[in-house]
């Protein structure tokens, strides 16, 4: 879900965007997350939580039933390493029992809480609770907020014209309304946000399984949006407005040239360049419908980030994400 942003950045097209900046939507979180925060590194790296709301109301009214207030269906911290040529990102289970931090929610204090799964936070108390509830987990400072709704997802990718993307066995999942035949297809808007909801049919049927098919295209996603490069204007320029429409982030990313500045500092990572991996979780042993951080592992995995390290390849060994295979179902087209 950060991808839209690249759409912004090293494509030298940053005069035009001015006349997009009344597409964007802003949170001012500053104030609700207060002191009580991980300390800022100056080594050169950049931290962002990027969520993907699943607010039912409206048009998405159709993907479940609107109880009032949007979770994050997905999820995801984005570590850009110094020099800014690779990128690595930790996705988290939505079911993640975590240890809530206290948060302003709906005009009034949420006291903390622990075992509450993550994507609550952002149902208890918006963005800044969201924000508040990553930095406990992970020990990083968020430098920036971005999130994505379920119809801009779609008007983002109708927009581009669509992604390729192969599947190695037929998919049929009525929940996320996806049926395609083994092989290889161009998803619309409509397509690919069925994909990167499918669960039912792939992998184990859990949320881990959904979780590799989102990174699968995500990927895929990037290699399209770059491949739109500064030969088509006009298409170019069609992406960044629905880029922009499909956007709310934090204030300091609130204006088209802050967004094109921030795509500049990603425009030379591709897909090759992101390490893309799942939180390393257990099954939880009282509830086996949700998921728990394994210690060490998650550890080790925080401490790498903090030091803008590469993150082991160990740091999912034993994890129950690691045992999914839904991923190969999906490459590129």
């Amino acid at each position: 879900m950060l991808l839209p942003l690249l759409v912004l950045g090293g494509a030298g097209f940053a005069w035009v965007y001015f006349s997009l900046d009344g597409n964007l939507k802003t949170v001012d979180i500053e104030a609700e997350l207060g002191a009580d925060r991980p300390p800022e590194v100056d080594n050169g790296s950049m931290d962002v939580l990027v969520l993907g709301s699943d607010s039912r109301q409206g048009d998405n009214g159709r993907y479940g039933k609107d109880v009032g207030s949007a979770r994050s269906d997905i999820a995801m911290i984005v570590h850009v390493h110094a020099g800014n040529e690779k990128a690595s990102v930790v996705s988290i289970p939505r079911d993640t029992l975590v240890s809530r931090p206290q948060c302003m929610g709906r005009s009034k204090i949420r006291p903390a809480a622990e075992r509450q799964m993550f994507n609550t936070a952002y149902e208890v108390g918006g963005p800044a609770c969201a924000v508040k509830t990553a930095e406990k987990l992970s020990g990083l400072r968020m430098d920036h907020y971005v999130e994505v709704d379920f119809g801009s997802f779609k008007t983002l990718i109708d927009a581009l014209g669509g992604v390729p993307i192969t599947t190695t066995k037929a998919i049929d999942d009525p929940k996320s309304h996806l049926k395609l035949a083994a092989g290889t297809h161009r998803l619309d808007g409509e397509q690919a946000l069925g994909l990167v909801r499918t669960r039912k049919s792939v992998g184990d049927s859990s949320d881990l399984g959904r979780i590799q098919l989102q990174q699968a295209f995500m990927k895929a996603l990037m290699e399209e949006i770059k491949g739109v490069g500064v030969l088509n204007p006009k298409k170019l320029y069609g992406l960044a407005d629905a880029a922009t429409k499909t956007l709310t982030t934090d204030s300091g990313l609130g204006s088209v040239m802050s967004l094109a500045s921030f795509g500049n500092r990603l425009g030379g990572i591709g897909s090759k360049d992101m390490n893309m991996i799942t939180l390393p979780i257990d099954y939880d042993a009282k509830d086996p419908e949700r998921v728990i951080p394994l210690k060490d592992q998650s550890e080790l995995l925080w401490m790498s980030l903090r030091m803008d390290k590469p993150i082991p390849p160990t740091v999912t060994e034993n994890s129950a994400g690691d045992k999914v295979d839904a991923g190969k179902v999906v490459k590129g087209g």
